[in-house]
């Protein structure tokens, strides 16, 4: 176990201080939402100007490798060297991306820009999350992490809205500019207001099995990635990967059991409830990007919204996520865990199969309703998890605790771009089969590049081009059978998300009971400072 005692904790922080570092939080976790949704209405833009559909995954892919991988380290960290220099750090990292993805000039300077800015945002996330828990008892965690978590939905609602304005009417350049100057603030304020962490003797970092977590969680990740785009499932390629990832893994857990004070103490998984939480985690991380992925390139390229109005359409999804997220967390000490648990999956796998019935030509306000009915499910979920993960943590493993659970819904939102893209790549195949003469359909990409063919900057071989003359519609027809084609996978993607997120009810019938009142505290902090709470 670490020697250090991290000195932010509730038991000797007063409530002005605590208000203070809460908005150098919320500004933090603002400016890292923001980005991401900004992203979500620029993206279609982005491929036309790189002709890029090809390598759209990797634009997500990239940032959010880098951050499952720092997500446990940046944990483990902050509960040894403190939260204030790992949230400072992380924040400067994530601003420095943003420039550098403003900067690109082609999808290969994008997708390594996007990488530096999955490694701060892989130190915010854990860090934030963590530093509710030192700031609040558990009496009052539930209410903190929905405003927390209300933030998330604020940013998330204003951020679509502001990318496809500045997409429209600037350049999709500037979407990653936009948050600098919040960050900027939160950066001062992070610097002014969070106590300075006091060590004690030596800290035990266990770079090797940091070392080996992340060559683990590397190889799985990319794994899921190139799977079923790259080579075939059932593959040489595939075995091998499987295999070097399983090795490595054991080996990590080897080092663990032996290390001095673990990245990841194997004693976590003897908890009950934290298990639940991950897995809860890694289920709706998978679901969630089922649909923030795909679902702004689906309204503008199928249905044919501009990027300002996909912004508006994207709003209610994150009003529903707000709702909810607040409520649940002001009420969870009265109905407990289970209620939301049981709920939430419900209502978002029947938004699942709504979404699945859109194509070209649906209704907006359509649209609008089934969104919002998503998010009312999401919100349910995300914040008490983390209450439920975070009251069934030891003090000195919070920080631990807290990421690891993060690590879990990371790793569930990246392997969901892997595993989407070969659905909605095979549904497209099937569906260009079925709409198109083979002809066509034989010289043509049957995946998501297939829309590169409808980029203005396309180059048709003389082929393509005289067997798209032949068609009775001509070039129209092509491209509205191209456009169904696409819609038909991603439709058929958010029929599997409806069926995947229903494996939380599992996980929900053992998480039981309610958060405590208080939790005992270790003898370092049993005795409140003079005037704190004053």
């Amino acid at each position: 176990m670490s020697e250090q005692t991290n000195s932010l904790h509730w038991s000797n922080i007063d409530k002005r201080t605590r208000a203070s570092i809460m908005i150098g939080l919320a500004l933090g976790m603002f400016v890292a939402c923001l980005d991401g949704t900004v992203m979500a209405t620029a993206i279609n833009a982005i491929m036309k100007d790189f002709n890029g559909y090809g390598e759209y995954s990797w634009v997500f892919t990239g940032f959010m490798l880098c951050e499952t991988i720092m997500i446990p380290l940046a944990g483990k960290l902050s509960d040894q060297y403190g939260r204030k220099p790992l949230f400072m750090i992380g924040l400067a990292v994530f601003l420095a991306g943003s420039v550098l993805s403003g900067l690109s000039g082609n999808m290969t300077q994008l997708i390594a820009f996007r990488a530096i800015q999955g490694i701060g945002g892989g130190m915010l996330i854990p860090v934030a999350t963590a530093t509710v828990a030192d700031l609040y008892s558990p009496a009052e965690r539930g209410k903190m992490q929905g405003l927390l978590g209300a933030v998330f939905a604020v940013a998330m609602c204003v951020g679509p809205f502001i990318g496809g304005f500045i997409t429209d009417n600037i350049s999709w350049h500037w979407v990653f500019f936009v948050n600098v100057p919040v960050g900027a603030v939160a950066l001062l304020f992070a610097a002014k207001k969070f106590p300075k962490p006091e060590l004690k003797d030596k800290v035990h970092v266990d770079y090797l099995g940091m070392a080996f977590l992340s060559a683990s969680l590397l190889v799985l990740l990319l794994f899921f990635t190139w799977v079923g785009v790259d080579f075939a499932w059932v593959s040489v390629e595939a075995a091998a990967m499987v295999a070097a990832a399983v090795v490595l893994l054991l080996l990590f857990v080897f080092i663990e059991t032996r290390a001095k004070d673990a990245v990841i103490r194997p004693s976590l998984f003897r908890n009950k409830m934290f298990v639940c939480c991950a897995l809860t985690m890694l289920i709706f991380g998978i679901a969630l990007m089922g649909v923030m992925t795909y679902m702004a390139v689906f309204m503008q390229a199928v249905v044919g919204i501009s990027a300002t109005n996909t912004g508006m359409i994207m709003l209610p999804l994150v009003a529903g996520m707000m709702i909810t997220s607040i409520l649940s967390g002001f009420s969870v000490r009265r109905t407990g865990y289970r209620p939301w648990l049981v709920a939430g999956p419900i209502i978002t796998a029947f938004s699942m199969v709504l979404l699945s019935t859109l194509g070209r030509g649906s209704d907006a306000t359509v649209a609008i309703l089934y969104l919002f009915i998503a998010g009312i499910g999401f919100g349910c979920v995300m914040s008490v998890v983390m209450i439920a993960a975070q009251n069934s943590a030891k003090i000195d493993e919070m920080g631990m605790t807290t990421s690891t659970v993060n690590l879990f819904r990371s790793i569930g939102s990246t392997i969901a771009v892997g595993i989407f893209t070969t659905i909605i790549n095979g549904r497209i195949a099937t569906e260009l089969a079925e709409r198109l003469p083979s002809g066509i359909f034989d010289i043509i990409p049957h995946s998501t590049s297939v829309m590169n063919l409808l980029t203005p900057d396309a180059v048709w071989g003389p082929a393509l081009a005289e067997a798209v003359q032949g068609l009775p519609g001509g070039i129209a027809e092509f491209a509205n059978a191209v456009l169904d084609s696409y819609g038909g996978g991603v439709d058929f993607a958010f029929l599997c998300s409806a069926v995947v997120v229903l494996f939380v009810l599992a996980t929900a019938f053992f998480m039981k009971g309610k958060p405590p009142e208080e939790m005992e505290l270790p003898e370092s902090l049993a005795t409140p400072e003079e005037g704190a709470d004053g």
